[in-house]
Order: C-alpha cells, then structure tokens, then sequence
C-alpha cells in the first residue's frame, strides 16, 4: 500500500471537517485566555484570535500525532512492517521505525513463540500457522496447564491475557505458598 491521495471533493470535506473541529477548541482557547465568553471570540483584536486558532492548530497536530501513532501500533500488532507503516506514511522504512519506535515487534524466534514470565511461573506465546495465538505454562506453585483445545486468539496480546490470567492464579505468596 503505498501513501493515499484524496480527490478534491475529499480535500474539501476534510478542510469542512477539520474546521468543525476546530472551531470550538479555538473558541474555548480564546475565552480561557481572555476571560470572554465563547461568542465573543471572533469580537476581538485579529492577531489574537489569529494566534487562538494557531494555538488549536498546535493541540490538533499533537492529537493527530497521538492517534497516528496508535494507529501504527495497531497495524504493527497485526504484523505490519516498518517498510508497509513507511510506504503509508510516504517515509522510508527507517523513517517510520524513527518515528513510531515501538509499532512493530518481533517475533522471540523464527518459529512464532514468545515467553511471558509473571507472578514466578512462565508460559510459552505459540503462533500457529494460520496466524492465530495459543499459550502453554507453568505456574509457579508446579501447575501446567495450555489453552483450551481449539481455543485460538487472535492477537499476542490476547493470548498473554490468558496465559497472564494462569500464571496469577498459579502464583505463589511471600512465603511460598500458592
């Protein structure tokens, strides 16, 4: 996929839109600055209110940033590269690792696993070849135990949830008791 281009008709939503948005967070900006109501904001000297909505500008652009960046997260949990994240993005491959550092992961071993170690025990993430998740561990307290026959997940993360959940109950206390 490489980085999008929008029709003119498209750009002109979006500017309406960004505008909506906008337009109320500069108002609010304003009217904390000046102690005036929000219906008085345009009533004002023009370099202020100029500045109002630049200030808005600033607080969108971090916001964008923000959201973009989970997006990256998103796509790099799913198995996005950083090369795909930088074609997107219309930056190179290292642009993109520069710029969301922590978007993808990789994988412990070429085989698909990866080891969560909580509450003493451990258990093993294993990616099966469809791409789904599955877990297998053992407890602190000696207990193994695995997913559910069948039982696959879509994400690592979900996977770990159960597996976190296994090794919490399967912990032992300060003085070594489960």
């Amino acid at each position: 996929m490489t980085a999008p281009e929008i029709t003119t008709e498209e750009q002109i939503e979006l500017d309406k839109a960004l505008y909506d948005a906008l337009n109320p967070l500069a108002s609010a900006i304003r009217s904390r600055e000046t102690g005036q109501p929000v219906d008085r904001m345009w009533d004002a000297n023009p370099v202020e209110v100029a500045l109002s909505v630049l200030a808005a500008w600033k607080v969108m652009d971090a916001e964008v940033r923000r959201l973009a960046g989970q997006a990256a997260a998103t796509a790099g949990s799913y198995g996005a590269s950083y090369e795909q994240l930088g074609a997107v993005w219309g930056i190179t491959r290292q642009g993109a690792r520069k710029k969301w550092p922590d978007a993808v992961t990789r994988p412990a071993s070429a085989a698909g696993t990866r080891t969560l170690a909580l509450f003493g025990g451990s258990a093993e993430l294993v990616r099966a070849s469809s791409g789904d998740w599955s877990w297998e561990g053992t407890g602190a307290d000696g207990t193994s135990s695995a997913a559910a026959d069948g039982v696959r997940y879509a994400t690592p993360e979900e996977a770990a949830a159960h597996a976190g959940a296994f090794l919490k109950e399967h912990a032992l206390d300060i003085d070594g008791r489960s």
